[in-house]
Formats: structure tokens, C-alpha cells, sequence
């Protein structure tokens, strides 16, 4: 069965952080889904995006990784505004800010205008979290212990897809479960808006922390735009300036469920029709790159609709139209540097 290439959704904004590339806790293939199914002006890399950390211990590096990191150049190649903001696990690339790596600029932080006239820090965060600042042994020790717990949620979402049951989060339950944990949260939300106030802007975009939020702290607006190794989440704008999370895991789980019903039911030697795949082994062919991933329907942690995203059916894009250039690029609008 093949299923017709999705038609993007266009944003004038992207964000996306805390993707650590080189871990197995990275869900590369659910970010080429999201990548593959979304355009924008311009692409913002939050930080943490390759998880040196992680790498100088042990080298992994499947193909879908350098297939993410192909994409993102290919988009950026393509006309996308793509900027890098180096985090705290990638802080090798911060000795070249202020650079441009082929397409791809890197900066360490950046002033973005959105379309109605605010103004946002884009920042990773990394710099206003203590734990990091003056204690990295601690720091090093608390990776170790999420490391194993992402190997944990791994092995279990592994069993709950082949029982038919959607993503579940174990860090993301845990960390929500755990006091010290949401009241780091809390304290950090609360510290990277009194920075924005600071600095004089209306509102912050940030990751680190992989807890994806938008909320008005005081008179910022603090923007937070999650992971791809437990949420699987990211921070859009639309034309208008409204910011909204993506949660992928959702569209995902949606998308393999449609996939399932649309498939027709087989014939046995005459006897009838055969019994259909369950969702669990549609699931499972998807992985294994047996059967086409249907267009996913983006799905919102905003209940209202969005009047605002377009969808042009002469940009269907397909991996030839993309190599060839056959799908022309929406219009860049620069952001403004802070410094």
C-alpha cells in the first residue's frame, strides 16, 4: 500500500530543542515524520540537538540521525531560515557562534520579532540552571540516571505498541510525580522570565528542561519548547504571532490508526475475507519501513482552530522534489540579533 506524500502545513516559525542525536533515547524517526510534514520561514535549533555528552562515552549513530541532520540541511539549502543556538550537551559548536555552517547560522542567543510585534529571548536556558552552572559532576550524574530511565521508556513503549496502545511517557510521568522536580520546573519558568524582563522583551523561547509549556508569567510569556527523546514536541508560530505546541506523539498515533482502517481486507482461498492487521502490526510495518506513513493531521495542545495555517496543494513534497528544488521556499523574514 503507498500512501500519497503529505501536504506541509506552513508556519512562519518553528522550534525545536533537545533532539540528542547519538542517544538511543533520540525518537529520530518520529522527528523526520514532523520534519517531512511541516514548513516554515525560519527553523529555530533551541540547543542540545547532538548530545556530545553522550557521545564521547559511546558512539551511536543509526541511519535515521544522519538522516535528520540531511533534512535540516536540505531545508536550510532549500530557502529555510535554519539558526543553531548550541545548548549545554552540544557546547562544542558554542566556539563558533556568530558563524554560519554552510546554510545553517549559529548564534547563542537571538532577539526573534514575532508577527504581531512581540519580541521573544530565543535562548536554550542551560546558562540559568544551576545544577549545570556550578555543579557539573552533578549534572553528569543526573544524565547517567535519565539515560536509564529513557532506556526504561524505550522497552516499555516498545511492549505498549505491540499491544496497540499509544506513546506513554514514563520520564514525563515520573518527573511530574516527583516534588523536587516541579518545583525546579516552577523555579526555572519563574527565573528565565524575570531574564526577559530584564533584557526589556515581552516574552522567552527556550528548552533544557524537556517539559514543553506556554504561559504568562507576570508580563512575559514564556515559551518552552520540550524534547524528542520524551514528549516529542515543538513551539510553532503562525502568521498572526500565536504560539502553539505540537505534540507529535498524538499525531502519530492518530496517523497509524488511519492507516489501519484504510487498508482493505484480504481475501483467503475463497473462504471470505481474511482478518485485518491490527494497529499494533501496523504500527510495527511503519517502523520497519514496510508501509508508507499516511499524512498525519497536526494536533495541538490548543483546543481553538487554527485560521491561520494554509496548505498550498501544489507543495506536496516528496524526497525527488525536494532533491531537485521543485517546491519553491516560503519568504524569510530576519530575525534581530540581540548583540
Amino acid at each position: 500500500m503507498t500512501a500519497q506524500a503529505p501536504t506541509p502545513r506552513v508556519y512562519k516559525t518553528i522550534f525545536l530543542s533537545d533532539i540528542h542525536l547519538g542517544t538511543r533515547g533520540c525518537k529520530a524517526e518520529m522527528l523526520l515524520d514532523f520534519l517531512k510534514a511541516t514548513e516554515s520561514e525560519t527553523l529555530y535549533l533551541v540547543g542540545d540537538i547532538v548530545d556530545g555528552w553522550r557521545l564521547k562515552k559511546h558512539w551511536h549513530w543509526p541511519q535515521a540521525h544522519n538522516d535528520v541532520i540531511q533534512k535540516l540541511l536540505r531545508k536550510a539549502r532549500k530557502g529555510t531560515r535554519v539558526v543553531f543556538i548550541p545548548g549545554n550537551h552540544d557546547e562544542f559548536a558554542r566556539d563558533y557562534c556568530d558563524t554560519q555552517f554552510g546554510d545553517i547560522e549559529l548564534k547563542r542567543e537571538l532577539i526573534h520579532e514575532g508577527g504581531d510585534g512581540r519580541r521573544y529571548l530565543v535562548i536554550h536556558g542551560d546558562e540559568f540552571d544551576g545544577v549545570v552552572m556550578y555543579a557539573r559532576w552533578l549534572a553528569v550524574l543526573g544524565d547517567w540516571a535519565y539515560v536509564i530511565v529513557l532506556e526504561v521508556n524505550h522497552w516499555f513503549n516498545l511492549l505498549r505498541r505491540r499491544l496497540g496502545l499509544p506513546y506513554w511517557s514514563v520520564s514525563q510521568y515520573l518527573k511530574h510525580k516527583v516534588k523536587n522536580a516541579v518545583q525546579f520546573i516552577t523555579k526555572f519558568e519563574e527565573g528565565m522570565a524575570d531574564l526577559a524582563s530584564k533584557r526589556g522583551v515581552d516574552g522567552i523561547i527556550c528548552g533544557h528542561i524537556h517539559h514543553a509549556e506556554i504561559r504568562q508569567v507576570g508580563e512575559v510569556l514564556y515559551c518552552n519548547d520540550g524534547d524528542w527523546v520524551e514528549s516529542c514536541t515543538a513551539l510553532v508560530e503562525h502568521p498572526d504571532g500565536r504560539m502553539e505546541i505540537l505534540d507529535w506523539t498524538k499525531v502519530r498515533d492518530v496517523s497509524m490508526v488511519e492507516e489501519y482502517r484504510r487498508r482493505p481486507k484480504r481475501t483467503k482461498g475463497g473462504r471470505g475475507t481474511a482478518k485485518a492487521p491490527t494497529p499494533a502490526e501496523v504500527m510495527a510495518q511503519v517502523d520497519e519501513g514496510l508501509v508508507s506513513r499516511p499524512a498525519p493531521g497536526l494536533v495541538s495542545t490548543h483546543p481553538e482552530a487554527d485560521p491561520n495555517a494554509h496548505q498550498d496543494p501544489n507543495q506536496t513534497e516528496t524526497e525527488a522534489e525536494t532533491e531537485t528544488g521543485a517546491t519553491p521556499p516560503p519568504a524569510r523574514r530576519r530575525a534581530r540579533a540581540s548583540f
